[in-house]
């Protein structure tokens, strides 16, 4: 199954909302402490306080690390930004016809704040016949703006979760090794309700496992009702936590758009903890890794977020 390119329609013109680039990321004096290597498992982790806001001063004593329980040495940390790049996937089921026009904007200014350096795909998706790529990857904002200048909707029988995984692999295949420090992330727009995908849930969260791809997901469940809705947050609560991503849920439509400024600060502010698994099976199919915190300073509460853990490489 591959990703045809789209032929766009013209039929609605989004406004595009302009926010300011928010502020970098700590730019301390914290360099690479080794060179990424081969061997290097690299995690990229949020921390966050008490109220899910970012923590960006946090020094590497107070990480702690496990693969399968195993402590490990952290032989990379950074706490400076790195390079985006990152998938806009954009369900555009008739369900979504009320709210396309919000969320184009919110599309619009999450890529109004990438750097010069970040990298950005658009992916408009239906049912698994109808998963089409807008714009391949670029650092060009104007591609960008055109590309969700055309985006429209239309009725089919959603399939959220094959869009996900072709996503996901669009973006694997994009990662080189001079690539490997960049943050690679999806940021999805749907109510999440899955209608008739071709891959099975288990499926993608076994890939996404592989690939270190975070999910970060405006999750337009509102009008959802019953076992539907509780099936669509179910599988977009997962992938987040699998991930080390996050689920938003809007309240209104104006919502939406602080959102969309929320996404940029989460995906921005990151550490990178580089180790080189010791200690353990090797032959292991999946290794589940932990990254906790200490307190901070006046002992407040802090969580490390990122993801579950890998699918052994081959």
């Amino acid at each position: 199954m591959k990703l045809p390119r789209a032929i766009l329609s013209l039929s609605l013109i989004a406004s595009v909302v302009i926010l300011a680039t928010p502020p970098a990321f700590v730019r301390g004096e914290s360099q690479p402490q080794a060179k990424v290597t081969p061997q290097m498992m690299l995690l990229h982790v949020r921390v966050v306080d008490s109220n899910n806001n970012p923590v960006t001063d946090v020094p590497q004593t107070s990480f702690q690390l496990t693969e399968d329980g195993i402590p490990q040495k952290i032989e990379l940390f950074m706490d400076q930004e790195v390079p985006l790049t990152y998938g806009l996937a954009i369900d555009a089921s008739g369900s979504l016809r009320s709210q396309i026009r919000d969320v184009i904007g919110a599309a619009a200014n999450i890529v109004n704040a990438n750097k010069p350096d970040d990298e950005t795909f658009l992916i408009r998706f239906i049912s698994s016949d109808k998963i089409e790529t807008v714009q391949t990857l670029t650092s060009d904002k104007q591609l960008l703006f055109d590309g969700l200048a055309g985006f429209y909707v239309e009725g089919g029988q959603t399939a959220v979760i094959d869009a996900i995984y072709l996503s996901a692999e669009y973006l694997a295949k994009q990662t080189t090794e001079e690539r490997r420090l960049r943050r690679r992330a999806l940021v999805v727009v749907t109510d999440g309700e899955d209608r008739n995908s071709y891959y099975k849930q288990e499926a993608l969260l076994q890939y996404l496992a592989s690939t270190d791809t975070q999910i970060f997901t405006i999750a337009l469940t509102k009008d959802l009702k019953g076992k539907a809705k509780e099936k669509a947050v179910k599988l977009l609560n997962q992938l987040a936590r699998d991930t080390g991503g996050q689920t938003y849920y809007p309240t209104d439509r104006g919502d939406i758009q602080r959102i969309s400024s929320q996404i940029i600060k989460d995906i921005r502010t990151q550490y990178v903890i580089g180790y080189v698994p010791a200690g353990g099976d090797a032959a292991k199919a999946f290794h589940k890794v932990e990254v906790s915190i200490a307190e901070g300073p006046n002992q407040e509460k802090r969580a490390a977020i990122t993801r579950v853990g890998y699918q052994n490489r081959k």
